[in-house]
């Protein structure tokens, strides 16, 4: 079908054109409109490991002359499809990875180019992925899900006279074993071109081959794919190369990402060359500790025809670094690309200064974002872990939204926390959930991602029904917070992580903060409550609205007793729990100087170096900020010594760390179990750039209003950012030319926007570009520069 639009004008005639046509197919949309089954190699699952992975195939002819053709396809496992020769479709690492008991994704392609009068062969790959792969903490376990891989196909073709033809995966099916001896999301993938039959899956490819078996298979859990896939991005040529000995090659890329290798190989038969992979060098050499059990190596074996082309289908690596063992005599580093890979979100927000590490780092959070959005929002894209953990999420929604398109992607992953939490009666602290190190108990932040994500959701892209659909994992989240906390309102119960990564935990402590625990988590109860009682409000549940408030008021009360002064000290004298405090609105009016005194004393103290981890580190830059104290904000962004945000970038790096001191100034890898060069959650202080530095947020939720508010500091000479909102794109831009700040905005239009300018003006904005020029002087242009500290502590104190 396709569908066009125009814009009419309130009498019905036309005010613009028809727009182009777009095209879209709909999917099988119930279980009993299946008639294909699951079908799997005949074989136990040990063959598979033994003698490589199967390729499903089926020939079929049709005598008709063809007006359409369609393929609806999924695996347990991985796949990809060919018709008579030729790949369907780009989707990478497909079906991606949900709750598969209950929620397995297909795609529907149009095939219609694919099809021909008479002979034609339809045939799978089949790889093993979070399905059967090995998967999880020291070692992982197989079998996540099932032992069997295995392929549902149902490719319908509609002829001349409204006939159609229906070829389906079932008994008739053959399989053989493929020249992918291996594939791994963590170990890599070996490939075998001596077993590998280029024609394989066209009509009249002499192919031996074994009946398929029907496997026993819910159809019910069959889910039209609902986010964007994983897809090749773009490609990244060598940067540097080092000759190793013998035939060995260290090639740079210059950034970390994810993705896989593209070489091309001449080589003898037999030849066999290796890829390793990581993230970072330590003194000269791939480091590979933080892959923990992941081997993250790739292995092609030559046939000897010539140069040959080769990327793995099935595994993906987190790198920037790849040393090509045994390479041929005639290797050569221009044979290489760097295939960036990840979801298929888009790129709507960006944000640039005058300071050029404050852009290095932004586009790292870029980059952390890209590398970890991969089917699930990751933790990390390169060791034993890859998992989709809540409380990073949590930490990061915002920035995320602001950036990219990321609504259908996080709407689909809260689906399946829905689902999860159901299962296990509690949000787990990864999802989907695998059996591993970590129970499922109530932890906060992690579990508060029920609430925090689709809040996020609903505040930059306007998307009520996310809140509909996640209206009940959030009040069974927030109704099981309630009932951990003891009569007081405190949080006292159970495992916490706390403000995880704060950075004087040890490395093989590392939710040893600061903060103390039981705080982290009875702030963090009160802030769901509260954000739930307003999202009630919104949905128009009434007596829901009251009783979270009510809870809310409980909490914020037993926090009172509990970890606060009268004057505004907290039992943690720690920068994350000032920062909750002051953010979660946990302070009465007569406290707040006080806190502020003692947050910013404890921020000068620490030589403007970052003291809070995960919990801490997204509140941190806004608590300053609220408390009238920017310019303490800029010194800490702008800071350069270990701990802070600047310092991974004056080593050098292209991502953001999962520790402040992922790397240390001597170059040693940090000796933590825990050390990964591509997380997201530290980089939450992007969210910062773009609503203070530049000054830009929403006012209202999807940006129906919107707040600019930008607040030049740091010495910097110019900021700007901008987002795709729904209504449009909306930008803010300013310059400053000696004590004169000259600000543009652009407002999208059906929207409204307030300016507050920096001498305490405040203007309503309709839609159109504004341009404003005001007297400014930079506050902290000074405290940039400061040296020694004390000589402006009693500024400030």
């Amino acid at each position: 079908a396709k569908v066009q639009v125009r814009v009419l004008n309130p009498d019905g005639s036309a005010l613009s054109d028809w727009s182009e046509p777009l095209a879209f197919q709909a999917p099988l949309l119930d279980a009993s409109d299946w008639t294909a089954s699951m079908v799997a190699p005949p074989w136990p699952a040990e063959v598979d490991l033994e003698s490589g992975l199967p390729l499903l195939f089926k020939d079929f002819s049709l005598e008709c002359t063809i007006h359409c053709a369609r393929l609806h396809v999924t695996a347990q496992g991985l796949y990809e499809v060919e018709i008579n020769g030729r790949r369907v479709g780009d989707e990478l690492l497909a079906p991606g990875w949900t709750k598969y008991d209950e929620r397995l994704f297909f795609s529907t392609h149009d095939v219609t180019e694919f099809v021909q009068q008479g002979a034609n062969r339809i045939g799978a790959w089949l790889g093993e992925g979070w399905y059967r792969g090995r998967f999880g903490f020291e070692g992982g376990a197989r079998n996540r899900y099932g032992d069997r891989i295995g392929v549902i196909a149902q490719l319908e073709v509609h002829c001349d006279q409204d006939h159609l033809h229906i070829i389906g995966t079932d008994g008739t099916w053959q399989v053989v074993t493929g020249p992918i001896v291996s594939s791994n999301l963590y170990d890599g993938e070996t490939f075998d071109a001596r077993r590998h039959d280029l024609a394989w899956s066209t009509p009249g490819a002499s192919l031996e081959g074994a009946a398929a078996e029907v496997l026993e298979f819910d159809a019910a859990t069959l889910t039209p794919m609902s986010m964007p896939p994983v897809r090749r991005h773009e490609e990244l040529p060598v940067q540097a190369v080092v000759r190793r000995q013998g035939h060995d090659w260290l090639l740079d890329f210059g950034q970390n990402a994810s993705g896989h290798v593209r070489i091309t190989i001449d080589a003898p038969a037999g030849h066999v060359v290796e890829i390793g992979h990581a993230e970072v060098l330590e003194h000269g050499e791939l480091g590979t500790r933080p892959l923990r059990e992941a081997a993250s190596i790739d292995c092609f074996i030559a046939d000897g025809s010539g140069p040959v082309v080769w990327e793995p289908r099935f595994t993906i690596h987190g790198f920037r670094y790849a040393e090509v063992r045994n390479a041929p005599e005639n290797f050569s580093a221009d044979d290489v690309r760097f295939v960036v890979c990840h979801s298929d979100i888009e790129r709507i927000g960006d944000f640039t200064c005058s300071h050029e590490l404050v852009n290095r780092l932004h586009a790292n959070v870029v980059w952390g974002t890209k590398s970890n959005f991969v089917s699930i929002p990751t933790d990390c894209p390169q060791r034993d872990e890859r998992l989709g953990w809540t409380g990073d999420i949590a930490a990061f929604a915002e920035t995320a939204s602001f950036l990219y398109d990321v609504d259908g992607f996080l709407v689909s992953w809260l689906e399946d926390l829905a689902l999860e939490q159901r299962k296990h009666g509690c949000v787990p602290v990864y999802v989907p959930y695998i059996a591993s190190l970590f129970p499922v108990s109530p932890m906060a932040l992690w579990g508060d991602a029920a609430v925090i994500v689709p809040n996020a959701l609903y505040d930059r892209f306007g998307d009520r029904s996310v809140l509909e659909q996640q209206y009940p994992s959030m009040c069974d989240w927030v109704d099981l917070v309630a009932a951990s906390l003891d009569d007081d309102g405190v949080w006292r119960k159970g495992m916490q992580l706390g403000d995880w990564l704060d950075p004087t935990a040890p490395p093989d402590k590392p939710a040893d903060a600061r903060a103390q625990n039981k705080l982290v988590a009875t702030a963090f109860a009160h802030m769901s409550a509260r954000r739930l009682a307003a999202l009630a409000e919104v949905l128009e549940h009434r007596d829901d609205a009251e009783r979270y408030a009510r809870l809310a008021g409980h909490i914020r009360a037993g926090f009172q007793d509990e970890y606060v002064t009268p004057n505004g000290r907290m039992a943690s004298d720690a920068q994350t729990a000032f920062a909750m405090a002051i953010m979660f609105d946990l302070l009465e009016p007569d406290q707040v100087a006080g806190a502020a005194r003692r947050f910013v004393e404890l921020v000068l103290l620490g030589g403007f170096r970052i003291g809070t981890g995960f919990a801490g580190t997204p509140l941190m830059c806004a608590a300053l900020t609220r408390i009238g104290r920017p310019d303490i904000a800029y010194a800490m962004l702008l800071q350069t010594e270990c701990p802070s945000w600047l310092y991974p970038v004056t080593m050098g790096a292209t991502t953001i760390w999962e520790r402040w001191d992922s790397m240390l100034p001597n170059g040693d890898i940090n000796p933590g179990s825990m050390t990964s060069f591509n997380h997201y959650a530290l980089g939450a202080v992007a969210d910062w750039l773009h609503s203070t530095v530049a000054g830009i947020a929403p006012a209202a939720p999807g940006y129906k209003r919107i707040r600019f508010a930008p607040i030049p500091g740091g010495g910097l000479t110019h900021a700007s950012a901008g987002t795709r909102t729904p209504f449009g794109p909306a930008t803010v831009a300013w310059t400053r030319e000696g004590e004169r700040l000259r600000i543009s905005v652009v407002v999208p239009p059906n929207t409204t926007a307030e300016i507050w300018l920096p001498d305490g003006e405040r203007q309503e904005l309709g839609s159109g570009a504004h341009g404003f020029d005001v007297a400014y002087q930079d506050p902290s242009l000074d405290m940039v520069n400061a040296q020694p500290l004390d000589r402006y502590a009693s500024m400030f104190i």
